[in-house]
């Protein structure tokens, strides 16, 4: 068969847009409780009564410990087949685990006696840890199953970076302008509400993806079918060492991750927002204002994406935020950042606004593309060596990312204390001293900047292209159909074994 062909009938199974919408929601539900989490440092310190140190560390930790289940978890999923298939179990359980943990943690730890409150938090984070990995497994994993078809792995991005979007900035508006108020501050009473919302939209969630994802969570679309090759769990640093897409994806994500985390960190939105600039609240509006051109860039980063490959709209994106951010850095170094204020829309402001919104949202672009981009290294593995194994990508991808990205909060934490704020964070309102200033802007934009340089890095030698890309679904569907000719041409075992009992009846007859 010719490969145009073999293209068009064969290579590509596809899925309905709105299973694409459905199933990126999964994604959303993990989002929406990393995005509640940033704010335990406040409970933790407030209300607990940990160190800023100890959070600090047990949040990194922890983040390494998240890395370290993702082997374990992915391995199960690659054996796992059920009659709900492999992926939706995972998607389910992770949810209940993640509901119940936040409701324990935050419920129960501070009504401990002191000596037990650090060892009872470690305990419970742990457990989100391991209901948080089952979930966000099962993105990266079923990319596969979803669709190979190059037209339709980058809508992904489209669902995930309006999600995302509505997501991250809503919910800052939300908490900075409305619960913050609302409640005077990070109290239990705003720890409850937020939690609140948090697990029944996570749940909604969850459930919409399960919708998504079930016609294709089926045994026809895991990589070779009938010649998959049975992996261990040893042969998980065999495929990491031989799969440099894999490498270059993993460093490439995992430096953007680490940005993404620094700049959303909570801290250092009340630093830039409730001390730099002198009105937190602007966060959450600027987040709003920012919506629209976010979302836009969105598109256009996915439209380009399918008109070329996921390659490219990764690099350029990344180039415009690494531009950007490195221009704001200069620009607030000139001006008195105070000066910026929605009541005065001068240079200051403007200038503000534009170059934050395009870091923000090219800097967060390449995120949104990189699930899809596992799917392509997924399937370059199951090309080169014949195994399909979708949940060893996706955790091995996430074991390097998390302990990288686990920087986060102990970059944070350790910034600032070294600039004297070694009990608490700063709050909002703080006095804005020289230390402060410098590092406010560093952790905020310098760290991207730094992150982004290590990203482009990376991306030189990822050579999973669009031309590439289209040679491996061709030689995996020329794989199935062979396989399924000798399977047709072939007697099956039940038939041969029914034949060989009536030859030895009639050569050896009672």
């Amino acid at each position: 068969m010719k490969a145009a062909a073999l293209n068009e009938d064969h290579t590509y199974h596809k899925a309905k847009i709105w299973q694409i919408g459905f199933f990126t929601l999964n994604n959303t539900a993990t989002n929406l409780y990393m995005f509640i989490l940033a704010f335990v440092t406040y409970y933790a310190t407030g209300i607990v009564g940990l160190t800023v140190v100890a959070v600090s560390t047990i949040l990194t930790l922890m983040r390494v410990f998240d890395g370290i289940t993702d082997p374990i978890i992915g391995f199960i999923i690659d054996k796992t087949e059920s009659k709900f298939g492999k992926f939706r179990p995972m998607m389910v359980i992770g949810n209940i685990i993640l509901a119940g943990s936040i409701l324990i943690m935050y419920n129960v730890t501070h009504l401990l006696p002191e000596s037990l409150q650090l060892v009872f938090f470690i305990l419970v984070y742990a457990i989100y840890v391991v209901g948080y990995t089952m979930q966000t497994a099962c993105t990266k994993a079923a990319q596969t199953v979803l669709t190979n078809d190059p037209k339709q792995r980058p809508l992904f991005a489209v669902f995930d970076g309006v999600n995302n979007t509505i997501l991250f900035t809503g919910g800052q508006v939300f908490i900075a302008s409305y619960l913050v108020i609302k409640h005077g501050g990070f109290t239990m009473a705003l720890f409850h509400e937020l939690n609140t919302y948090a697990i029944l939209a996570g749940f909604i969630f969850t459930v919409l993806a399960v919708i998504g994802i079930a016609s294709k969570d089926q045994k026809e679309f895991y990589g070779l079918a009938d010649l998959t090759v049975q992996t261990k769990f040893r042969d998980y640093w065999p495929i990491l060492k031989g799969n440099r897409p894999l490498q270059m994806l993993i460093i490439a994500a995992s430096s953007d991750k680490l940005t993404l985390s620094v700049l959303r960190h909570a801290v250092v939105v009340v630093m830039l927002f409730g001390i730099l600039l002198g009105d937190y609240s602007l966060s959450g509006t600027i987040s709003m204002i920012i919506i629209v051109p976010t979302l836009l860039i969105t598109f256009a980063g996915v439209w380009y994406a399918r008109k070329t490959d996921l390659k490219k709209a990764f690099v350029i994106s990344t180039w415009i935020g690494l531009l950007a951010f490195g221009m704001l850095v200069a620009f607030l170094f000139t001006i008195d950042p105070t000066t910026i204020s929605l009541s005065d829309m001068g240079l200051a402001t403007i200038g503000f606004i534009v170059l934050y919104t395009l870091g923000m949202g090219f800097g967060a672009l390449p995120s949104a593309l990189v699930n899809p981009m596992i799917a392509d290294i997924s399937d370059y593995e199951t090309f080169k060596s014949g195994r399909y194994v979708p949940g060893m990508i996706g955790t091995l991808f996430s074991f390097v990312d998390k302990l990288i990205s686990s920087l986060a909060p102990a970059l944070v934490g350790f910034a600032v204390a070294l600039i004297g704020y070694k009990e608490t964070f700063p709050e909002i309102g703080d006095t804005l001293t020289t230390s402060l200033y410098g590092m406010t802007i560093f952790l905020a934009f310098g760290i991207p900047v730094l992150g982004w340089i290590a990203s482009l890095i990376a991306m030189k030698f990822y050579h999973l292209d669009s031309k590439k890309m289209a040679e491996i679904q061709t030689s995996i569907a020329e794989a199935k159909e062979k396989a399924e000719e000798k399977r047709m041409s072939e007697p099956s075992a039940e038939l041969v074994g029914e034949s060989e009992d009536m030859l030895n009846t009639i050569l050896n007859p009672k």
